[in-house]
């Protein structure tokens, strides 16, 4: 299955979770997911003028429109490989890891800007990818791009989850990124395209480097 517009549109993103790991799964309502939305808009530091953060697959596969792109870093928080991945990039049998955002240092990805007109719209279908487990906290956070700061929405950990899994040593983390697959394929893609993007990007991510070495010695293979 691959993630599309489409995909997180028409339910068969939320089916295919549903598929892996049971009818039980807890997904957030439409009306959590609407105030939620209202809430984040409400507390925009510029009202009008919404950017969101990317700093995984939202960099390389946004699946949302914006209207402005710009390379950005923000501090105080870092990327980790922190959340259990049971479905779309791993199952039961074969889980994975996903990068959430964890307190401290500074992390570097890609910053977008919502038409003024569209940002209800368009924040509804990031909150449909990105929240539908709720295993991230949403964030407003300061982007600073070579064009100047910038407000935007980050997706941190939610540590109150079921999916929250931290301090894992690299190896460990790399064991589970090099066997990981589910409907969506292989966990270790999520991490090569992660590196390959950062590299385009011309940003260096070097614990991001080491564990990809650590997964292609472990059997993960491009």
């Amino acid at each position: 299955m691959k993630l599309t517009r489409d995909s997180i549109l028409d339910g068969t993103l939320h089916a295919s979770v549903r598929a892996v790991l049971g009818p039980n799964v807890r997904f957030a309502t439409d009306a959590e997911r609407n105030a939620q939305v209202k809430a984040i808009l409400a507390c925009a530091p510029r009202p009008g003028r919404i950017w969101v953060f990317g700093f995984g697959s939202l960099m390389w596969n946004p699946a949302f429109h914006y209207v402005e792109r710009r390379t950005a870093r923000i501090h105080g928080f870092h990327r980790q490989f922190c959340l259990w991945a049971r479905a779309g990039r791993g199952s039961p049998e074969r889980p994975g890891l996903m990068l959430s955002l964890e307190p401290g240092g500074s992390c570097t990805g890609v910053a977008y800007r919502l038409a003024r007109g569209s940002a209800a719209t368009e924040m509804d279908v990031i909150w449909r990818r990105e929240m539908f487990t709720m295993a991230y906290r949403p964030v407003w956070t300061a982007a600073h791009t070579a064009r100047g700061m910038e407000p935007a929405i980050a997706f941190s950990a939610n540590r109150g989850h079921e999916r929250y899994v931290p301090g894992l040593k690299d190896a460990t983390i790399a064991r589970y990124l090099a066997t990981g697959a589910g409907p969506m394929g292989r966990c270790c893609d999520y991490l090569f395209d992660t590196v390959v993007h950062l590299r385009q990007l011309g940003i260096r991510d070097r614990r991001l480097e080491a564990l990809e070495a650590r997964v292609r010695a472990h059997g993960g293979h491009a």
